[in-house]
């Protein structure tokens, strides 16, 4: 059979051993009828918060963050509608700060926020790019549990009301995205976020796709959002060809909930045993722009390998590892991903980006993984991974080493499908 695998801003088509493969996609929801009016509608209805109309008054300033290129929020869609609405309400353009959340990835180009956000937006509203390492740019609301300043980007902090926009997709080590990862990290300083994504919090079991009540990273990342102030959340669902089909408005906590749990029900997949062989993909563009990203990817195909299995993603990379990362660099100053492992295992040591390392590092613990991308071998390698130039090739070859009746499964959506275990627990809160 031939399946297409998401890759790049395309499709990659794999031929797969009809009798023993297994194709993993989450369930099919429709897109909304009317994506505008169904965005008015929740922000004059919200969930567990006043109308936004209602937090409006005159002179506010204004905040609203913004997913980065790596996210496939609809912004160019979401953004003018909701200043469109914010304008119809009286609020004057002076008054709003338009704020990416980049977390600690790389600022965003004009032409980038332009492609987000359209020209237009750009041209004539004030659109910034967090600082996630200037201490200036940020205030300290209290510590983290490791007793770290919890810094939050100072426009965010004193706006008078703030917008969080993005859209809910499970994530693996948060549990799922969007919510309160619009203000921690996404417009943390990177002490901060190194505190919340340090090796201890990473490590917990409850650090995983789906589980956000009694995950520590979670949690965390809600309490600190939460010291912020009150924030007017407004996110969204995606389906696989990327149309809005929920929105989910309102109190930050209360909205969240009821958008995770509508991703819960369509990602979610159940499988009666585990597999020799996994191909993922990780989701194809923005998120497979480079290989930091891919991780996520390789911990989705991770929850159903056999151990010693084998791990295939297919991620276009267009933009590198990103080269000179963090990631980059403390994979590359060590000769094995053991060694990277041992490294984070070390008292007292800290970098940023670690997080990706230790998940990759974890998923390599278990099987092997190949990478079929667009970088060269010699970068693959460096990285401690084994390039894969031909999928199908690399899956018969596979399947042959793990012998008779060996099987493989598809994500051809990636981390957008959560498979899972039947005789283990759906994941949680």
């Amino acid at each position: 059979m031939t399946v297409p695998l998401a890759y790049g801003r395309g499709w990659l088509p794999v031929m797969f051993p009809d009798h023993a493969t297994t194709v993993i996609q989450p369930r099919h929801s429709p897109a909304l009828a009317d994506e505008q009016a169904a965005m008015r509608a929740a922000l004059e209805s919200p969930l567990g918060a006043p109308p936004l109309r209602e937090w409006l008054t005159p002179g506010c300033r204004i905040c609203i963050l913004f997913t980065d290129i790596t996210r496939a929020t609809p912004n160019d869609r979401m953004i003018p509608w909701l200043l469109d609405y914010l304008e119809q309400a009286g609020v004057q353009r002076d008054q709003v700060t338009l704020l990416c959340q980049l977390g600690t990835h790389r600022p965003c180009t004009r032409e980038e926020l332009e492609h987000l956000l359209t020209p237009e937006v750009v041209a004539h509203w004030r659109v910034l790019n967090h600082e996630p390492f200037d201490h200036a740019a940020c205030v300290a609301l209290g510590t983290t549990r490791t007793g770290v300043p919890a810094w939050i980007n100072r426009h965010c902090v004193e706006a008078d009301v703030r917008i969080v926009t993005g859209f809910i997709e499970p994530h693996f080590f948060a549990g799922f995205s969007g919510g309160p990862k619009g203000i921690m990290p996404g417009v943390a300083h990177v002490e901060t976020v190194m505190s919340n994504h340090g090796a201890q919090n990473i490590g917990s079991p409850m650090a995983s796709f789906g589980h956000c009540e009694g995950n520590p990273v979670w949690e965390e990342l809600m309490e600190i959002a939460q010291r912020v102030g009150p924030s007017f959340l407004l996110n969204v669902t995606l389906n696989d060809r990327r149309q809005i089909t929920g929105v989910f408005a309102g109190d930050l906590a209360t909205a969240h909930r009821a958008g995770r749990e509508a991703v819960r029900q369509s990602a979610m997949q159940p499988v009666k045993a585990p597999f020799d062989v996994v191909v993922t993909t990780n989701s194809g563009y923005p998120l497979d722009q480079n290989l930091y990203q891919g991780v996520k990817g390789m911990s989705a195909a991770a929850r159903i390998v056999k151990p010693g299995g084998t791990i295939i993603l297919a991620a276009e990379c267009s933009d590198g590892i990103p080269s000179g990362s963090p990631y980059d660099v403390l994979l590359r100053e060590e000769s094995s991903i053991e060694g990277v492992l041992a490294r984070l295992a070390t008292p007292g040591f800290s970098r940023p980006e670690q997080w990706q390392a230790q998940l990759q590092g974890v998923v390599q613990s278990k099987a092997r993984v190949l990478v079929h991308s667009g970088l060269p071998d010699e970068i693959l390698r460096a990285a401690h991974l084994e390039p894969c130039p031909d999928i199908a090739a690399a899956v018969q070859s596979a399947l042959h080493q793990h012998g008779p009746g060996a099987r493989v499964a598809v994500l051809p959506l990636g981390p957008l499908t959560i498979p899972y275990l039947e005789e283990t627990s759906v994941f949680g809160g």
